[in-house]
């Protein structure tokens, strides 16, 4: 009689999941380089579409809400007061739509063989900071043409937190959303929806001050609110950094990945078989 082997997903989180991570660190690697290549290898303009878009999207603001509406930007230019916002919001609509197929994209790989399946979401976070990173000269170039100095000692001092709160936000509703998404498959159509709603429910275009400070602590619920705001606060010197807020955004960050891993582990286990 033939012994068969069943590898299956622990039921609960031990901190040995997070070893079995490092363990697999190479497989990591070899999935964010094979998503660049895959991005920018057989594309006609390549990264250049990472720096057109934002910028694209700067101009239009710009003219649309900084000229013809007339929306106050603090004494900051305004081109330079959105694209900060822009830069965080659209590294994190685009890791977490990709995240959201992350399971179904690759269901011909984890029916095959095992690996933590949250390296996929990982390595498709890593991308979008490719893209991040490479977004950001267009901040340095707008910051130079209208003889901008920022606060850059206290805006790198602050930046590691803000991309942290980015990162585990877009890996907790990215992993509930991609858990999600094998279950109900129209969860490809309503995230957009969702995604373009969410934009004009953060202020990506607008200033808070706008809404008032009696609510503005609101937005703390919202953690993009929370990191475009204060980065703004850091690198452009607007208000002073509102630490209270970052907290409390930070929870709802934490709260969203220990909720989206928990659902993902649960969902994970019978993947196949629901795809």
């Amino acid at each position: 009689m033939q012994n068969i082997t069943i590898i299956r997903p622990k039921d609960h989180f031990r901190w040995s999941d997070l070893s079995k991570l490092w363990e697999y660190h190479e497989l990591l690697y070899y999935l964010t380089w094979r998503d660049l290549k895959v991005r920018y290898k057989q594309t006609i303009v390549g990264v250049a579409w990472v720096v057109f878009q934002p910028f694209v999207s700067m101009v239009v603001f710009s003219v649309i809400f900084g000229q013809l509406a007339g929306i106050p930007s603090d004494g900051v230019p305004y081109p330079i007061f959105v694209f900060i916002g822009l830069l965080f919001w659209q590294f994190f609509a685009s890791a977490l739509s990709d995240i959201s197929n992350c399971l179904i994209n690759n269901q011909h790989i984890i029916s095959k063989v095992y690996f933590p399946r949250v390296l996929l979401p990982i390595s498709l976070i890593l991308t979008r900071l490719v893209d991040f990173a490479v977004a950001a000269l267009i901040l340095v170039g707008l910051m130079i043409y209208y003889r901008f100095m920022p606060n850059i000692w206290v805006g790198l001092a602050i930046f590691p937190l803000l991309l942290a709160m980015t990162f585990a936000a877009c890996l907790g509703f990215g992993l509930f959303l991609a858990a999600l998404n094998v279950k109900y498959r129209d969860v490809r159509f309503i995230l957009p929806f969702f995604i373009q709603i969410m934009m004009y429910l953060t202020p990506v275009v607008y200033s808070t001050t706008i809404v008032g400070h009696k609510h503005a602590w609101i937005f703390a619920f919202n953690p993009m609110s929370s990191v475009i705001k204060n980065a703004r606060s850091a690198f452009l010197g607007v208000w002073q950094v509102n630490w209270l807020e970052l907290g409390l955004s930070t929870a709802v960050c934490l709260v969203a990945l220990a909720i989206g891993w928990a659902y993902f582990r649960k969902v994970e286990k019978d993947s196949v078989d629901l795809m």
